[in-house]
């Protein structure tokens, strides 16, 4: 019997393989190396990268390779591990991360692995089994049978039913088609049982075998909406992704949604990227607010995304709002009323039970009398200050909303005019009287109040303006008995400190509540019957031209925190101080007409040249120095002037603060009525701004980036 002849070993594959590497590295694509059997595109696998061992995912080849750039083999590096129990991240993963990447002009591995759990990046394959047995035992512990305890659902009003029986017939006939179901603009008044509809839905996507992603903008709704679900979907696996938990807690929620064992995923605006090997149903609740939008690194737009991915992977897209973002209303507008007609507008304009809205009574402060000077009284005028106290009398309860921490904007001293500006940014320093600190908001720099005005000497310096902090102890000297609560940033930085301030006010031991913008939105404040905005004024003459929507947004959203039990929702009211009382925006709120709010809007921003009419993108400059700021940014409008065919590209200047952490900041904005033309100029451009911005370090350039659609200009 002959002896076995031995075959001669393959040729090792060559392997694409995306890594972490920054915008500015010049490496935008996938990086060779070389493994002993090809690798499915998605797979996970661990690579040297110069001194360093790295996390890479093996990415798809467009095109094949480009024998002009083809590194020999003998120079290409070995694949040193791949994560064989975990599942490749799926096509449509793939393609979401190469489209964020490629419209917000990052690098393809940035972006890849910017969206995937930190911990994971730091496992090698030993440690990641070891993970995933532990997490093997945790399911099948937790495996339990669905509650025998029937799950009583609310009744639905009619237009639920009616929302419902469009989005189902909507689901229905897309079902075989070759298109998705276009997305759906769940326009419902606060109160009006949005949440509902996205739980019926879900429903029925949970019973047809598929997942869910359901995203809040901001941490503190998500527990709120998580103990909702879970209640609703007893038997599920619900879990929730976002910065608040541990890397550990994260990745294993991650690992949970990769392999099919979650149901449902809750999440922030990352959790847009959540691989999902049975996508059936996007939500994304509150879709106007900006924090959906991501505001350093890689500037991309979570709710803009899923509908994106949506289209991806062929699944009905929900967004929700009371107040739709511009952009979302301009295209769930009919072609014949002036919009896009790409979306469908499901409209719920009345609350639950029937109660209605509050009443909006506009304070003119032009007609109060003026307070005395150095007068310490609070921001209130007599009869907004009366109708609070009659709320305390019957046992309800109060929120009043200022949108500014702290005790006092600024500390200035009346003989010389000295006034607290932080030594490194062009900013104020905040007075936080609990600790008696001066604290920039911007930088975090952060010291003790002086005894006396470092320039002159006076001794009485004093507080200019109000924050909630200042507001909240003005409010309990005025209210004697009144047990009066504060909810912002200072006073829930802890963990769990904002779980037991809500649940205090839900429990009515707070008779008035002082707060800013985080708890204008997404509560159930069921006690509360009087809401009123102190100073809203401000953002009617904002520079930023999306300003005054947010306030609409944030009024609004205020508004419907009262009155949403339908015993008190006869006497709820919406108050606003304001010296303006018969600007538009007012006149739009006192009514409750998002509708004639939007329109006015869409003209002045048509005639400005302003999206949703056009689209925007900034080039951002940090620098030693503004000049050197502006040189960049000079020096990048000159060099790409030949590109910008349909583009118009603006002189730079700094930004609305201009200088934080001792770094300078300016910024060039580009506008086109065209947004391929826009895209277009931007991906030319790289190259361009790469060389230019490695020939301007030696004049004190730091970084630059592009932010595309930006929020603010």
């Amino acid at each position: 019997m002959h002896a076995p002849v031995p075959t001669a070993p393959e040729a090792p594959c060559r392997v694409g393989v995306v890594v972490e590497a920054p915008q500015h590295s010049g490496l935008w694509g996938a990086l060779d190396y070389l493994h002993p059997q090809a690798l499915p595109a998605g797979a996970l696998v661990r690579v040297p990268l110069g001194r360093r061992v790295v996390t890479g995912v093996v990415w798809d080849r467009v095109g094949g390779l480009d024998p002009s750039t083809t590194v020999a083999p003998e120079s290409l590096k070995a694949i040193l591990e791949t994560f064989e129990d975990l599942p490749p991240l799926p096509e449509a993963w793939r393609k979401l991360v190469a489209f964020a990447a490629s419209y917000y002009q990052r690098s393809l591995g940035e972006m890849a692995l910017m969206v995937l759990p930190p911990e994971l990046r730091q496992l090698d394959q030993v440690q990641l089994q070891r993970r995933l047995k532990r997490l093997d035992k945790a399911v099948a512990a937790e495996l339990v049978a669905a509650s025998e305890d029937k799950v009583i659902l609310p009744e639905l009003s009619a237009q639920q039913a009616e929302a419902l029986a469009h989005l189902s017939s909507l689901a229905a006939a897309h079902a075989e088609g070759p298109s998705p179901p276009p997305p759906c603009l769940l326009w419902g008044s606060t109160g009006s049982g949005k949440t509902e509809v996205y739980l019926r839905e879900a429903q029925r996507v949970l019973d047809a075998g598929r997942q869910v992603l359901m995203m809040v903008p901001e941490i503190n709704l998500t527990p709120q909406l998580e103990a909702r679900v879970a209640a609703r979907f007893a038997g599920r696996r619900i879990v929730s992704l976002h910065s608040g938990l541990t890397p550990a807690q994260r990745l294993r929620n991650w690992l949970m949604a990769l392999r099919g064992q979650a149901d449902v995923v809750l999440g922030t605006r990352l959790s847009v990227f959540t691989p999902l090997p049975r996508p059936g149903l996007i939500v994304v609740d509150e879709e106007h607010d900006p924090s959906y939008k991501q505001q350093d690194g890689a500037r991309y737009s979570a709710r803009d995304l899923a509908v994106y991915r949506g289209r991806l992977e062929g699944v009905p897209v929900l967004l929700g709002s009371a107040t739709p973002s511009l952009e979302t209303w301009f295209n769930a507008l009919p072609v014949s009323e002036g919009g896009t007609g790409r979306y469908v507008r499901l409209a719920m304009p009345e609350r639950i039970g029937g109660g209605a809205m509050p009443k909006v009574r506009l304070v003119d402060m032009s007609r109060m009398p003026k307070p005395a000077r150095g007068d310490s009284a609070p921001p209130l005028s007599a009869p907004l200050l009366a109708a609070i106290t009659e709320r305390v009398e019957r046992g309800e309860q109060s929120l009043v909303l200022l949108n500014r921490r702290g005790y006092a904007p600024v500390l200035q001293c009346g003989d010389c005019g000295w006034q607290s500006g932080c030594p490194h940014c062009s900013a104020w320093r905040v007075f936080h009287k609990v600790d008696r600190t001066l604290r920039c908001h911007h930088c975090g720099f952060t010291e003790r109040v002086p005894r006396a005005c470092p320039d002159c000497g006076n001794q009485d310096i004093q507080p200019v303006g109000r924050g909630t902090e200042r507001l909240e102890e003005q409010l309990a000297e005025a209210l004697p008995g009144a047990r009066v609560g504060r909810i912002d940033a200072d006073v829930t930085k802890h963990k769990g400190a904002l779980e037991t301030q809500l649940a205090s006010v839900h429990a009515g031991d707070v008779d008035v509540l002082v707060g800013t913008q985080m708890v204008a939105k997404g509560h159930d404040f069921r006690r509360i019957t009087l809401v009123a905005a102190v100073n809203p004024d401000a953002a009617l003459f904002a520079s930023d031209f999306r300003a005054a929507e947010r306030q609409f947004a944030l009024l609004l959203q205020a508004a419907g925190r009262a009155g949403r039990d339908a015993d008190v929702a006869g006497h709820s009211e919406m108050w606003v101080q304001t010296w303006h009382p018969l600007h538009p925006l007012y006149q739009a709120l006192r009514d409750y007409d998002y509708a004639a709010f939007a329109t006015r809007q869409l003209q002045e921003r048509q005639s400005a040249g302003l999206p949703p009419h056009a689209s925007l993108a900034l080039l951002r400059a940090e620098a030693k120095t503004q000049d050197a700021a502006n040189a960049f940014l000079c020096a990048a409008a000159e060099a790409v002037g030949n590109l910008a065919s349909g583009v118009t590209l603006y002189p730079p200047v700094p930004t609305p603060v201009q200088r934080v952490a001792d770094i300078e900041r300016a910024q060039m904005m580009m506008e086109s009525p065209q947004r391929p033309a826009l895209q277009r100029l931007l991906t030319e451009a790289q190259p361009v701004w790469l060389a230019l911005a490695q020939q301007h370090r030696r004049s004190g350039l730091i970084r630059w980036a592009v932010d595309v659609d930006p929020l603010a200009i």
